[in-house]
């Protein structure tokens, strides 16, 4: 029933994308969550994880998800591991995540969860974000869960021709815009999907609290 009743709040904030809705509900949000909030793991909220860090409402995880338009053959770059809730339900569609976090704590610990999903095309990275991960571009898709004051340039150099990029932008106090960024032959295209509120994109490594 609360599997049932996760789905319809997703579908009722617009995340219509069967191939999302397919991949949020083979990926359960339960086991991302852990300590007093984990009662409400299947409610449309925000939580609290480790590391002064959340874990973002579903339907915002099902939109961004959806913006990204990801095919099956594309490979990923998720900035901002978290939980690793996020780059699960994206390994469900892509053919390769790579997600990068600043905080190894939490790279740590989404690596134990991706294992015993058996998630085994995703790589979790240790590093600053901010930089992107040269080593391993360019992306056909880039997915940014902190938010910058603009679409950081570092990572558009990442991304392929023809990519997309979804990201918060906007001052941290401030409220911030979700921005789709399409990278075309001759320049780059922005749409602005909605209002949301992350926490703010920084960079060097975390101190793991």
């Amino acid at each position: 029933m609360r599997k049932m009743q996760f789905l319809y709040a997703l579908r009722s904030k617009g995340v219509t994308d069967k191939r999302v809705l397919q991949a949020m509900e083979t990926i359960d949000r339960g086991p991302f969550i852990r300590g007093i909030f984990s009662a409400r793991a299947y409610e449309d909220m925000p939580l609290p994880i480790a590391c002064g860090q959340t874990i973002s409402q579903p339907s915002v995880v099902g939109l961004m998800t959806q913006a990204l338009k990801v095919s099956p053959r594309d490979k990923v770059l998720e900035v901002g591991t978290g939980s690793g809730y996020q780059a699960a339900v994206l390994s469900r569609l892509a053919r390769r995540v790579y997600t990068v976090d600043r905080h190894s704590r939490l790279v740590r610990e989404a690596r134990v969860l991706f294992d015993e999903m058996s998630l085994t095309n995703i790589t979790a990275i240790t590093a600053d974000g901010s930089f992107g991960l040269p080593d391993q571009a360019p992306f056909d898709r880039i997915l940014v869960t902190a938010a910058a004051e603009d679409p950081p340039g570092t990572l558009m150099e990442q991304l392929k021709p023809g990519g997309i990029m979804v990201v918060p932008v906007g001052q941290s106090d401030a409220v911030q815009h979700l921005i789709v960024v399409k990278k075309t032959e001759t320049g780059v295209e922005y749409d602005e999907l909605r209002e949301v509120r992350f926490v703010p994109l920084l960079e060097g490594l975390g101190k793991d609290t």
